[in-house]
């Protein structure tokens, strides 16, 4: 039986958040135990597009979201779907997310997004510089291209809110978007490119990397099946076919499966599994481009990598444990090639993730309203790898008795 009484704090996932979060609180000296029923950067954190997105302001739920969602569902092998068979499961998720592209919740979700946002390059180089991840982090900014004008126009609110809450961000024309990305098919006739924000080259093994330092300093990390949660003796106890873990405090970074876990403490969180999918490209494919490229007309990220170039896309709704459909991100290879000219279209591998997403595209931050030995960190949706290491920095501030840089009240748990 696992038993690990003397552990002060446990840390449940080891993606992205929870490594964070580890590295952090080791560092203010805390014993702290990292637990994952698989491993490092076994979910999300292994296979989006390693965009670091500072000064990130954009809600998913925008004014005219049902509209956008209603021509996207329509389409064959659209970039949004959602499986007949779970239409009723995410219905009150929906709803609830429909409700937020009202226009005062839109700014105000743009306003705490940013809040927490403007600190994500601050966050990543106060956990990797001088360290050996740090070479897995490219300063080359991030780049969304549209195609005509009229796409291009559509994004007005998007740069409202980025003005308002004051993101930084630049619009290129065709030559500066040539200049740029040389590789590039003369296609595009817009372009918005936010120059803080940074690239990770191989995000699965950038977490892997941490855990494995977070042990070398001294932390522990254990496999570990959580089922079960018990808070009512005292010290915290998690239950697993293993046996059980005892800490004094337990921080939950568990991604898409956070809600479960929460639910056990007594919190209720409206946590929906959004699920994307990538394509990895072999041959010389990452050499084409310097840094992530969005397509914002077709909702796909060409990201290099160091093993080859990595397609992103899809928002899938099917819960936690429906068989992939590798279809929808397959069919765009002929896209990212009308954007790369003889892009090699060999597929290496292909792969699912899901997405631990909120209603208001914010995360939850803070303790349980149930019990202070409970704290969480989740719900980062499509920004996981942008808000991580500063989610981790802002729980170890908590955890420490210090006054975070960023005000927790708009990720409060209560808030639902």
């Amino acid at each position: 039986m696992a038993d690990s009484a003397g552990d002060s704090l446990i840390v449940v996932g080891a993606g992205i958040v929870g490594a964070s979060t580890a590295l952090a609180l080791q560092r203010d000296g805390h014993r702290v135990l990292l637990i994952d029923r698989e491993g490092p950067a076994a979910g999300a954190s292994f296979g989006n597009a390693g965009g670091v997105v500072d000064g990130s302001a954009a809600p998913t739920a925008m004014p005219d979201i049902v509209f956008d969602v209603l021509r996207m569902v329509g389409r064959p092998l659209s970039p949004l779907t959602i499986r007949p068979s779970y239409l009723a499961t995410a219905l009150p998720w929906l709803l609830r997310f429909i409700r937020e592209s009202r226009r005062a919740r839109v700014l105000q979700n743009a306003l705490d997004l940013h809040a927490l946002s403007r600190f994500a390059a601050f966050g990543w180089r106060s956990l990797t510089d001088n360290t050996p991840q740090s070479r897995l982090l490219r300063d080359v900014g991030w780049l969304k291209v549209y195609e005509t004008e009229t796409a291009f126009r559509r994004t007005a609110h998007t740069r409202y809110l980025m003005d308002k809450v004051g993101a930084d961000y630049e619009v290129l024309n065709p030559d500066q978007i040539r200049d740029l990305e040389p590789g590039l098919a003369p296609l595009f006739a817009r372009a918005i490119f936010q120059r803080g924000s940074l690239h990770v080259r191989n995000p699965g093994q950038m977490v892997r990397g941490m855990v494995e330092r977070f042990v070398s300093n001294g932390g522990r990390f254990e496999r570990f099946d959580l089922q079960r949660i018990d808070c009512q003796c005292g010290a915290i106890r998690l239950h697993g076919p293993a046996g059980v873990l005892q800490g004094g405090k337990v921080v939950i970074a568990a991604g898409a499966w956070s809600g479960q876990l929460a639910r056990q403490v007594g919190d209720r969180v409206p946590l929906e599994s959004e699920r994307g999918y990538h394509l990895m490209l072999t041959g010389q494919a990452s050499d084409r481009l310097s840094r992530p490229v969005m397509n914002g007309e077709r909702s796909f990220v060409l990201s290099p990598m160091d093993m080859g170039l990595r397609l992103t896309s899809q928002v899938e709704f099917a819960g936690l444990d429906a068989e992939p459909d590798y279809r929808r991100v397959r069919s765009l290879v002929d896209q990212a090639r009308r954007m790369l000219p003889g892009l090699p279209v060999a597929e290496h591998s292909v792969w699912m993730g899901r997405r631990p997403s909120l209603p208001d595209s914010l995360p939850v931050l803070g303790y349980s309203r149930c019990t202070d030995r409970v704290v969480y960190a989740f719900g980062h949706q499509h920004l996981g790898m942008t808000l991580g290491p500063i989610s981790g920095l802002v729980i170890a501030d908590l955890l420490a008795g210090r006054k975070p840089g960023v005000d927790l009240h708009p990720y409060r748990v209560t808030r639902f």
